[in-house]
């Protein structure tokens, strides 16, 4: 088997065309394959363990043309050196990038890509090209299947909002993730609010980055890491083209996705709309979605590039609320709420500039800004009270946001090889203004105060938010298979909340015995110092050890401050939190057939924000809940079985993938009701496994994907009336996609939920329950894509 062959190398030397000297700050890439070996200071670069075969290299350096040569591997190691002449045209670096193989549709992030350092940290890329699966909606589960650890709520099933969390974190929104897009915040508030309503079309993606919590030095305090969301770009082998998808499915879905996009002289563009709609698997649960987004990237000299981005979304969507356990187990479909609206408006905009200063030090600057609203609207007492048909409880929230984000990358010569220095600053200033009280009493989505004045629980309030932060990373190559990166992030961050509420009391009758205004006025500054440490370790050019140790931080956001919940009390005196991250692991495999990665991680979370119960009473209070630790693994492998056996020119391949992560987690606390309990919403199991054939233009994919009962609180309660926590179930579910293309129409095809289970992953304590939020039965989609 191919397996089995004797391995070599291809080494050589990257020079100068008109100096002949060498060029340590070169690259060169492994076509098809993925892999970049770097130059050392004497130009010397080194691929190691490579079976006998033909291989495809490009040499490039910054402000020089890039090189490709062939070489093929007999019985012995090979030499190929590259000679580089200046650039005589426009280069792009997404040119580059953008060749990452054989992926299997997951890979990984280079040492260093663009202006960013990912040596010694955990990372997965999603390579959308590589996925078959129903893309329309978004399907999360589908989409993040090779990702590990992942516990996904999938309470959305027109895919309009994502909720993920790793590593026993909350899947909320997405909110433990620092969310990005195009490499800039896209969350409500990125320290107040750090919430996603708006996640951007599978349909339009090029890439998912995913780095777990050690990217809290470079992206910010979130304990769980960094999501990126990498749009795609026009192509530049061609003025135009045209990309229109349309698909149908299960329950009234209908989504139309177009976009154009080319490259004509130094601008590339792109940009897409997508409709779409649909009445939803329960009662009660239609939604309407118009997305939008266009870019342009002007690049007037090889050293210089320029882009604007605007991305637009609105979406109304029906909420059909939660249920109980018994209502759940009678029929999951049902809804009791048919009150309940919730609707999204986000503009965001983005202005960033690339420059190459030489060919060592690159700088690039990210401006950003979020005019963004979102409206709550419904009845929201315990789902085992009926709705009495009254004035409905309104949140109205407006979001004002802009940032800078200013990088500079920098190669010098260090030990006979060379080191990279980051060094950055962001500045952010959030401002949110927030309205609660009663709705209309009506059913429809009427959005506005009723009446106007002398409404109870009634609070207005003004967030502000600032934030300035500086960070820094340097890899320091100590020889050419061992790094050691150490970095920092400084951050001062200022919290302000300007109000008042309404405190409102009434009599069994219901006639009102108090109506006071209170105001109120908050304000929190505080100095961050975070540390951390990567080391990576490369014994062989497919093979690598790395490790790295980083604190995290997370502030108290809004909702801690002041949010009037039927079904929660806030802790007035909440802390932030505080705590850090580790990873140990072994990542590697061999060119389109094996894929590997291995690890140990380990989390600290001190003054963990969660809910307990009021001692005496049935309230829960969100509260700090002391100090928790999750440790755990995660093991992600995917092997191409034919190409194994029959060896990589095997026109067929049959992929088989397994990741399961294993999790063990406890609340270390001075409160007995918890001490030693499971850290809620962190299943100790998370396993998907799936099978993917491909010959010519034919996708076929199956998947399984099992989770594991979890709890919902720090108590680990069981069961109670109102459903709002108790325990979740475990539960399986499998997916069946598959898509073939005929020169430039594709078709695709699936089934989700395929043997139709019923099962939750989510209870909700506000929108859009109370109580449990059943999950999709099983559902079919088709698409019919033309590119022209």
């Amino acid at each position: 088997m191919a397996a089995l062959a004797q391995n070599f190398s291809i080494t050589g030397k990257i020079t100068k065309a008109n100096t002949g000297q060498p060029l340590p700050q070169a690259e060169v890439l492994l076509t098809g394959d993925g892999a970049i070996a770097k130059a050392d200071a004497k130009g010397i670069y080194q691929f190691t363990g490579l079976p006998a075969g033909t291989y495809t290299l490009t040499a490039y350096s910054a402000g020089l043309g890039s090189v490709t040569q062939q070489v093929i591997i007999g019985n012995s190691n090979e030499t190929l050196d590259f000679i580089l002449k200046p650039l005589q045209g426009s280069l792009r670096e997404v040119e580059v990038k953008g060749q990452r193989g054989k992926t299997f549709g997951i890979t990984r992030l280079n040492a260093v890509e663009g202006t960013a350092i990912y040596e010694g940290k955990k990372s997965e890329v999603v390579v959308l090209r590589d996925i078959t699966a129903n893309l329309a909606t978004n399907n999360s589960r589908q989409v993040f299947s090779k990702v590990a650890g992942l516990n996904i709520w999938e309470s959305d099933g027109a895919g309009l909002q994502l909720g993920i969390g790793g590593r026993g974190l909350s899947p909320n929104r997405t909110s433990n993730f620092n969310t990005r897009q195009n490499g800039y915040d896209i969350s409500a508030d990125a320290l107040g609010y750090p919430e996603s309503y708006y996640t951007p079309p599978t349909e339009a993606l090029d890439r998912i980055e995913v780095v777990r919590g050690a990217a809290s030095l470079q992206y910010g305090t979130q304990f769980g890491g960094m999501l990126n969301f990498v749009m795609k770009q026009g192509p530049e082998d061609k003025p135009f083209e045209l990309t229109s998808r349309q698909t149908i499915g299960s329950f009234g879905l209908f989504n139309t996705f177009n976009s154009i996009g080319g490259t004509k002289g130094k601008i590339n563009y792109y940009g897409f709309y997508q409709y779409k709609r649909g009445d939803g698997w329960r009662d009660n649960s239609g939604f309407d979605a118009h997305t939008a987004f266009g870019s342009a990237r002007y690049s007037p000299s090889d050293k210089l590039e320029i882009g604007f981005d605007y991305t637009y979304m609105d979406y109304l969507a029906q909420q059909p609320g939660g249920l109980t356990d018994a209502a759940f187990a009678a029929d999951p479909q049902q809804s009791v709420r048919d009150r309940n609206w919730f609707k999204v408006d986000w503009n965001l905009l983005a202005l960033t500039l690339d420059y190459r200063l030489n060919e060592r030090t690159k700088l690039n600057v990210r401006n950003f800004g979020l005019l963004a609203a979102r409206d709550a609207l419904g009845y929201l007492e315990k789902i085992n009270r009926p709705d009495p048909l009254e004035e409905r409880l309104l949140l109205k929230d407006r979001f004002n946001n802009l940032g800078n984000e200013t990088r500079l990358i920098h190669r010098y010569d260090f030990l006979n090889t060379f080191s990279t220095l980051l060094v950055g600053v962001r500045y952010y200033h959030g401002f949110t203004v927030q309205e609660q009280g009663d709705g209309s009493p009506a059913s429809g989505a009427d959005f506005s105060f009723f009446p106007e004045n002398g409404y109870p629980n009634q609070s207005d309030y003004n967030y502000l938010s600032r934030n300035l932060a500086l960070f820094s990373e340097n890899i320091f190559n100590i020889t050419s298979e061992f790094s050691i990166t150490p970095g920092l992030r400084y951050e001062w961050i200022n919290t302000n909340a300007d109000g008042r509420y309404n405190d409102v009391v009434t009599d069994q009758a219901g006639n009102v015995i108090k109506d006071e205004t209170i105001p109120e006025y908050r304000s929190n500054s505080r100095n961050v110092l975070l540390l951390g440490l990567g080391l990576s370790y490369k014994p062989a050019n497919r093979m690598e050890v790395y490790a790295n140790l980083s604190q995290n931080y997370r502030a108290i956001n809004f909702n801690d401050m002041r949010v009037l919940n039927p079904n929660q009390l806030v802790d007035q005196n909440l802390q932030d939190e505080r705590g850090y991250s580790a990873d140990l692991g072994l990542r590697g495999g061999t060119a389109g057939v094996l894929n590997y990665d291995a690890s140990l991680f380990y989390l600290a979370y001190k003054n963990r924000i969660g809910f307990k119960n009021v001692e005496g009473t049935t309230n829960r209070i969100r509260t700090n809940l002391d100090f928790s630790r999750n440790i755990g693994v995660e093991t992600f492998i995917e092997a191409d079985l034919l190409k194994w056996m029959y060896g990589q020119k095997y026109p067929a391949s049959l992929s088989a993938f397994s990741n399961v992560t294993l999790v063990n987690t406890r609340y270390v606390s001075h409160d007995k009701r918890i001490d030693g309990n499971q850290v809620e919403l962190a299943p100790p199991v998370i396993a998907k496994f799936g099978l993917s054939f491909k010959r010519n233009n034919l996708k076929l994919t199956y998947q399984y994907a099992y989770t594991a009962a979890q709890y919902t609180d720090a108590v680990n309660s069981e069961l109670e009336p109102t459903a709002v926590v108790g325990r979740i179930p475990a539960y399986w579910v499998m997916d069946l996609s598959g898509s073939y293309t005929y020169k430039w129409l594709t078709l695709e095809t699936g089934i989700n939920n395929l043997t139709d289970n019923r099962y939750f992953t989510r209870r909700a304590t506000g929108y859009p329950g109370p109580g449990i939020i059943p999950s999709d039965a099983r559902g079919y989609y088709l698409t019919l894509q033309l590119k022209l």
